[in-house]
């Protein structure tokens, strides 16, 4: 069957229409994005304005457009941390359910990381033994461990790229005392929740996802997109914690010159480092692998097991 899932995020709102059934991986069969940067949209750092909303409303009028055009029989539609943390995200939610009839919601936090844990441990398979699973979305930094397809431990914290870019930095780039702040910050709000997951053991395979990871990976020497996603694609630690010193006194611009960093992204990719160099060294990892599923294969996968099943 053809399914879509429209994925509501704090950076990116992106439908992802897939082919698939019973014992087959879902094959991606069109995809349509837009940039409308909702965390940029949240008045008084809490509150989704009126433009924001606009905006939302017409991306699902687009998607329901495609979806019905491309053949899709299921939509799965959810909303992260961008809706899910501001305080009128429900009744915004509300309304687009009512006008659009479109059963849409926002995500947990945990139910994020369990998500993105899940399209892992397919990708990965049995044989990752105990996975982590490290996710730097725009608004929230989602980290799982477990042995089976439900992890032991899963949840979330409010350290997203896009979110400590604007919270935390006043300037491009930003003066060394924001950064030193930052850091601090990052790394008390990590420490907290490590004992959750170390009590389980260590992992053996520690995996990352999301766009932030994929392009602090291609920075570091990893494989370019182009090359697909069967290519191994690794961030070691050692690279990770120089490229987070490196980028800091580069402006934006410059940082969109480095490869496989797009401009739209730049701006955040600092925060995003700090976070990743912080989730390494507390989680004591050498390495992190990058996978190229993640929150949107998750979704469509557990769809699939409640069709199927």
């Amino acid at each position: 069957m053809r399914l879509g899932v429209l994925d509501v995020g704090s950076n990116t709102v992106h439908l992802l229409v897939v082919d698939a059934h019973e014992g087959a991986r879902p094959l991606p069969a069109y995809s349509h994005k837009a940039d409308l940067r909702l965390t940029a949209h949240l008045d008084d750092g809490d509150r989704l304005s009126e433009e924001g909303e606009t905006l939302l409303r017409n991306f699902v009028d687009e998607a329901l457009q495609i979806a019905e055009d491309k053949g899709v029989e299921d939509l799965v539609a959810f909303a992260t941390s961008a809706v899910r943390d501001a305080v009128n995200g429900e009744e915004i939610l509300g309304r687009v359910r009512a006008d659009k009839e479109i059963d849409i919601r926002s995500l947990s936090g945990e139910e994020e990381a369990r998500l993105t844990f899940l399209a892992v441990r397919r990708w990965f398979g049995w044989s990752s033994g105990r996975l982590l699973v490290v996710d730097i979305g725009g608004g929230s930094l989602e980290i799982a461990s477990g042995i089976d397809e439900e992890p032991d431990v899963a949840f979330s914290l409010p350290l997203g790229a896009g979110r400590l870019t604007r919270d935390r930095f006043t300037a491009d780039p930003p003066p060394p005392d924001e950064v030193r702040d930052l850091r601090r910050h990052v790394r008390a709000e990590i420490a907290r929740r490590v004992g959750d997951v170390s009590r389980y053991g260590p992992a053996d395979h520690a995996v990352a996802t999301s766009k932030t990871f994929k392009q602090l990976a291609r920075i570091g020497g990893a494989a370019p997109t182009a090359d697909g996603p069967y290519q191994r694609r690794v961030l070691a630690g050692a690279d990770l914690t120089e490229w987070a010193e490196k980028l800091a006194p580069m402006p934006s611009a410059e940082r969109a010159e480095l490869p496989g960093v797009s401009e739209r992204r730049a701006p955040q990719l600092l925060a995003g480092a700090i976070v990743a160099d912080a989730a390494m060294d507390l989680f004591e990892l050498t390495e992190l692998e990058v996978c190229p599923w993640a929150l949107r294969e998750g979704v469509i996968l557990r769809r699939l097991d409640m069709i199927t099943g």
